[in-house]
């Protein structure tokens, strides 16, 4: 009886010991706040906008492509492919970075009667993209069917977001933002 009683206490006290937990290690601070994700982006509305330009400019947690559109842009779809496929034709469209990004824009770069609206200089280079942190680079795939493609090599495959936004005037943009790191 006294060795249960013994062994009855030693478990009583060893239970009623505190045990320290650690606290709960909170979870790390996103880069930059971003919490955007590397998943596709969709808008599966169609346009009448016109593409007029492209350009790209760097911020301190991302890297960012414009496309610039003479009225509303709509639709867009946004992600990550094994390869860019030129519009029309489906031929490769090379790209430097580790990974590729493709824009499509639910637009043309043409009018009604088929003049360019946005003829690109050089198709293998639409911005100067060279030494950036997270862009390698921005490439032309072409303008078919009420679409533009656009290809955007990039350093890895890493977090980005798009939007669009109205202005100035009757002009809106297509805006893809590419985090420098997750």
């Amino acid at each position: 009886m006294r060795r249960t009683a013994s062994i009855l206490t030693a478990a009583v006290a060893l239970l009623s010991v505190n045990f320290a937990t650690p606290a709960a290690s909170a979870a790390p601070e996103p880069y930059c706040g971003i919490y955007w994700g590397s998943i596709d982006k969709v808008d599966t509305d169609m346009s009448a906008a016109q593409l007029v330009n492209v350009r790209a400019g760097q911020h301190a947690c991302f890297d960012r492509l414009v496309l610039d559109f003479r009225g509303d842009i709509d639709g867009y779809r946004v992600s990550y492919v094994p390869q860019v496929r030129r519009d029309g034709s489906g031929d490769s469209v090379p790209l430097r970075g580790g990974a590729a990004l493709e824009v499509v824009a639910t637009a043309p770069a043409y009018t009604v009667t088929g003049r360019p609206t946005y003829p690109p200089a050089d198709a293998r280079q639409l911005a100067n993209v060279n030494g950036w942190d997270t862009f390698r680079q921005v490439a032309w795939a072409g303008s078919f069917e009420g679409q533009t493609t656009i290809g955007l090599g990039v350093r890895a495959r890493l977090p980005f977001r798009v939007f669009t936004l109205d202005g100035p005037g009757d002009s809106s943009r297509l805006v893809i933002d590419v985090a420098h790191r997750w």
